[in-house]
């Protein structure tokens, strides 16, 4: 098998891996929208990743072998920018600014995850090719979140948290690159990484425990010690199958797969498809839920499909 060969294949089944991985990530906000009625924001992050945890362990019972103090410190990275920050900074933004605004400022992640890999790791990713894709795609997903609304209005903290947030799952998607590099077995390298993201989130049980804790950003961080009320709610089997799916799913395996699926595309490129989050969002809650359409919402998923191809063609 020649190289040209060897290389289409390992870009197919990227394909294979990235696409299901954020079909699952752009619906995942029903889940945690329906969750939200039981239980606090921190309390949904905390379950999610610790299933996922415990299901890749139950995938692979085996520990992994870390070269080093500087390994160690990636997957750290890795589980902090990537987990812990990022939906912290995500969740705290949507407190202080509008769900529009966190879904294009978000979006902004591939355009900083290709300057940091330029940056950082010497790639060069920033062409024309791709700043043209960049711009296509954020004007296309700036009209799918308004969706027809045509209300986008500006709130400095918030907004600068979502920023913010898109930086953090930057730094995580470099991290992801050096440690792709070691040639480290997928699922132990997640597991890995959810174990630090899970220590990180012990600071912010912390928070819940101190006066006034619990009313913190509307409950963000509120935990309830109640056995009765946690055995009916961890019991009700809508919560456990939202649970399961972000937990087994969104989390255990589309982490996994997508950590993958940076292997084989190449992390700048498979970022890239983050920019459709929002279009397989509005598509989904169209199809599903009934939710409204309009011409400007198409047009945005048409804008975004196009910017995603233009860019990808730079690689």
């Amino acid at each position: 098998m020649d190289q040209k060969t060897t290389d289409r294949s390992a870009f197919a089944k990227g394909l294979l891996l990235a696409i299901p991985t954020l079909v699952i990530w752009g619906v995942t906000y029903v889940n945690t929208k329906a969750l939200l009625d039981d239980f606090s924001a921190f309390e949904i992050l905390f379950l999610r990743f610790l299933m996922a945890y415990g299901v890749l362990w139950c995938l692979k019972p085996r520990r992994l072998a870390v070269d080093g103090w500087r390994e160690e410190a990636a997957y750290a990275g890795m589980g902090l920018a990537g987990v812990t920050v990022y939906q912290f900074l995500e969740n705290c933004a949507l407190h202080w600014t509008n769900a529009s605004n966190v879904c294009i400022l978000v979006s902004v992640c591939p355009m900083t995850t290709a300057i940091l890999s330029q940056v950082l790791l010497g790639e060069r990713v920033l062409t024309q090719r791709f700043i043209a894709g960049f711009v296509m795609a954020m004007t296309g997903i700036t009209l799918v979140c308004l969706n027809g609304v045509y209300v986008l209005s500006f709130h400095p903290v918030g907004d600068m948290l979502a920023i913010a947030a898109a930086l953090s799952w930057s730094f995580y998607s470099v991290l992801v690159t050096k440690v792709n590099a070691r040639g480290r077995d997928p699922i132990l390298t997640t597991r890995r990484m959810f174990f630090w993201a899970l220590v990180a989130m012990l600071p912010l049980l912390g928070i819940s425990m101190m006066p006034g804790g619990d009313t913190f950003a509307d409950g963000i961080f509120a935990i309830n010690f109640s056995a009765s009320s946690n055995a009916a709610r961890l019991t009700r089997p809508v919560n456990l199958m939202n649970l399961g799916f972000l937990g087994v799913l969104a989390s255990a395996l589309c982490f996994t797969a997508w950590n993958a699926a940076c292997e084989r595309l190449g992390t700048v490129r498979a970022t890239i498809g983050i920019y459709t989050l929002p279009a397989i969002t509005i598509l989904f809650a169209w199809f599903f839920l009934g939710e409204r359409l309009t011409a400007i919402g198409a047009l945005g998923a048409g804008l975004i499909l196009a910017g995603v191809i233009l860019s990808e063609r730079r690689a």
